[in-house]
């Protein structure tokens, strides 16, 4: 039973990790039709928020004001700060600079475990982090030499990738004390509210012919209610039965799931190196998780 359980938890991470990767493809579209990458973000955790709310209104606030800060440090890490940096820095550098130094983040995971609450380094999570980290560049790469140093814009990504760190660690800290929905709700309200701050230099644009395209509310419906809602809780779930360096590792099967959205959806190629680099990533994935 206890197996079977631990599987159904691995389950939940695989299949949030699939569809995070398709929302590249869906940001890109709403973005060619004219929204900015803060309007889909604010948007898709509104809807989020609200859908969620729904299920969970019981509890409005944390039981002190230590804890009720630590949700708000989830809802800046896993939301507002890390969508900002992660979307500010692909205006800096190569989009396939991101997407590899992205996938860092379990590394930094590992990281900031050690250094905050002494857990152990475990040679196999090492090996297989660094086995999947390759294997994220064979797919992000996909066959090309051309990588570009930017430091501005990578140091965005790797600031991101810490961020998402951070929001894992502080989550397993309080799924420990509160139910699960009650949480992701709070990420996606503090989200919100942090993202108010940003209005100021980029203000919030009303467009309602847009919205009313099919396309772009249908597109924002899969962010908001899929992509946030429903994978946001899947994963909370997932991080509070695995742990935080557990979960982290799925990160690194992102790179592969969108290109293999790519190639249905925007007619990609998806070649021989791509599929080398999806076995490294399945391969370290495996060997990271294994005997654990």
């Amino acid at each position: 039973m206890l197996k079977n359980k631990t599987l159904f938890y691995h389950f939940l991470a695989t299949v949030t990790i699939i569809i995070w990767g398709t929302t590249y493809v869906s940001t890109k579209i709403l973005i060619n039709k004219g929204l900015s990458s803060v309007e889909i973000f604010f948007y898709r955790f509104l809807l989020a928020y609200l859908c969620t709310i729904l299920i969970s209104h019981d509890k409005k606030w944390a039981n002190n004001y230590k804890d009720e800060f630590w949700l708000f440090v989830c809802g800046l890490s896993g939301g507002s700060l890390f969508f900002l940096a992660e979307n500010k820095a692909l205006s800096y550098t190569l989009a396939s600079n991101v997407s590899l130094l992205i996938c860092t983040s379990p590394l930094f995971t590992v990281v900031l475990s050690f250094l905050l609450y002494k857990t152990a380094f475990r040679k196999k999570v090492i090996y297989g982090s660094l086995i999947a980290l390759l294997g994220v560049g064979l797919v992000v790469f996909n066959g090309s030499m051309s990588f570009d140093i930017n430091p501005v814009g990578d140091a965005l990504t790797i600031f991101a990738s810490i961020l998402w760190a951070v929001y894992c660690l502080v989550l397993k800290k309080l799924t420990s004390k509160y139910d699960t929905l009650f949480i992701t709700r709070k990420v996606f309200f503090y989200g919100i509210v942090s993202l108010c701050f940003y209005f100021p230099f980029s203000p919030l644009q009303m467009k309602p012919d847009l919205m009313c395209q099919p396309v772009v509310w249908g597109n924002l419906l899969f962010l908001g209610l899929i992509a946030s809602m429903l994978c946001y809780i899947m994963w909370n779930y997932a991080v509070k039965q695995l742990g935080a360096s557990r979960t982290a590792n799925y990160i690194y099967m992102v790179p592969f799931s969108t290109i293999l959205t790519s190639t249905i959806f925007l007619r990609e190629t998806f070649t021989f190196i791509s599929l080398m680099g999806a076995l490294c990533i399945i391969t370290g994935v495996y060997i990271a998780e294994k005997n654990k």
